[in-house]
């Protein structure tokens, strides 16, 4: 009896370090990879990755125009990402228990229930509501609420995580093929680099104006 709630423990033990372990790992060994002078800047945007309402959207051209490379830098937040969601596979109602992510776990949980328009669109499409959630870059579109939302609409949860991988891959790899191209348009013409910042600045800004006036 003691051996086999002893193996239960190590199960989930197991279940609650590897991806942490795994996903310190790995971004700790690419970023010895990384010249020296890159290798902080790597570790510091992967940090702050995790720290709203930083995001992939804004993480990852940021790491571009700070020299490290398109690929790498897209796989990486890409990865981010994916360990999230592993975690989550494992440990969803074990994490609604950890201070502030909880919080906002119940609090995602609560608005798919009441059917927002938020999330609304996403259960009709279900693995590609949730592909096409995590890829487009709004903020809080990532992983956590992506598992969030596989779970509210019946979605299996490792049907789930592969959903979300696929969604996170494709989501950052355009991300950094935008953000690489940008930054050479600026470099061969500041002018018209700006000219497209701007525009874009300007079409952000009127999404989010709209957003707001629609909720009110």
């Amino acid at each position: 009896m003691k051996i086999e709630v002893d193996s239960k423990l190590l199960v989930q033990l197991g279940k609650f370090f590897t991806p942490i372990v795994l996903g310190i790992s790995v971004l700790w060994v690419v970023g010895f990879l990384l010249d020296e002078s890159l290798r902080v800047r790597f570790w510091s945007l992967c940090a702050g990755y995790f720290f709203p309402p930083l995001g992939k959207e804004s993480i990852i051209p940021t790491g571009i125009a700070l020299g490290i490379n398109p690929l790498l830098m897209g796989l990486s937040i890409a990865f981010i990402d994916i360990v999230v969601a592993l975690f989550l596979v494992w440990n969803y109602d074990l994490a609604k228990k950890i201070p502030l992510v909880g919080r906002f776990m119940v609090k995602v949980e609560n608005i798919g229930r009441s059917s927002s328009e938020k999330y609304s669109w996403v259960k009709p499409l279900r693995f590609i509501g949730i592909v096409l959630f995590v890829m487009v870059p709004f903020q809080g579109s990532g992983s956590l609420v992506g598992s969030i939302l596989g779970r509210l609409i019946g979605m299996k949860p490792w049907n789930t995580f592969l959903a979300i991988s696929i969604g996170t891959v494709s989501g950052c790899l355009l991300i950094a093929c935008f953000a690489d191209v940008m930054k050479s348009v600026f470099v061969k013409n500041f002018l018209l680099g700006l000219l497209i910042l701007v525009i874009l600045i300007v079409i952000v800004i009127i999404v989010f104006i709209y957003r707001k006036t629609k909720k009110n």
